[in-house]
């Protein structure tokens, strides 16, 4: 992986281009601007690039084409409900090898927004461990399940949240903390409860459409962190099969 932080790049122009163009292209239809905005937030494609960077690498490591789905064939049964979509879904000869979500939120609205991520990631792993108590991937072990986010950084994303505690005081570290940490706080807390295996958190601005500047501000929750553990999964299970 000597060159991934130029992939990584790569992955995050096509995120802000897929944005713009989506927010213009449905602005121009709708003659609204808020529509436009809107279209930026829910038009979906925008992680495809971190995706398919996902997909090359487990590629690069031994994983058959046909093993890897994204698109189509990436529903898994739950306990609580059917089933659930995932962004990307590896199985091996039957068996789930890993299972991950790719998520971003730009501005303007952080705070409902945030509270929505939080509720998917928890029920999605919530759902799925319980279908694998209950057997649903036999003959399966436990499967890898990642999360990676990407934030726009931005004033309001990255300064100080106030919290309300009109009858019980929140956790401390909650108390001042921008929505970026909250998401740090958010991704750190999931992984230290094994609710998923690995937690990618990045930070973006607009402008990095032609730079493909990013930062990740914590070092737990690096991309390279994400991938190491995931890889390693891959060539065991690659191992077991020979």
């Amino acid at each position: 992986m000597d060159d991934l932080d130029l992939r990584i790049r790569n992955a995050v122009k096509q995120f802000w281009a897929t944005r713009h163009r989506q927010a213009s292209s449905q602005g121009k239809a709708s003659g609204a601007k808020d529509m436009g905005a809107r279209a930026a937030v829910t038009g979906g494609a925008q992680m495809n690039g971190f995706v398919e960077l996902v997909r090359d690498l487990l590629l690069e490591n031994g994983a058959p084409p046909d093993s890897i789905h994204r698109n189509k064939n990436v529903e898994l049964p739950g306990w609580y409900r059917a089933e659930k979509s995932w962004d990307l879904v590896l199985v091996l000869h039957k068996e789930l090898i890993a299972a991950i979500e790719f998520k971003s939120q730009v501005g303007p609205s952080f705070g409902n927004n945030f509270n929505n991520r939080t509720e998917e990631a928890l029920g999605s792993a919530t759902d799925i461990w319980a279908a694998f108590r209950e057997g649903a991937f036999r003959p399966s072990s436990r499967p890898w399940l990642g999360y990676l986010m990407m934030l726009e950084e931005c004033g309001r994303s990255t300064s100080p949240v106030a919290v309300r505690e009109p009858h019980f005081s929140v956790f401390p570290e909650f108390k001042s903390a921008s929505y970026a940490r909250r998401y740090a706080l958010l991704i750190e807390k999931l992984l230290r409860d094994r609710l998923y295996d690995g937690g990618c958190f990045l930070l973006s601005q607009p402008a990095a459409a032609t730079t493909g500047d990013y930062r990740e501000p914590n070092p737990e929750l690096t991309f390279s962190r994400f991938m190491t553990p995931l890889i390693a999964r891959l060539r065991t299970q690659l191992d077991l099969d020979r």
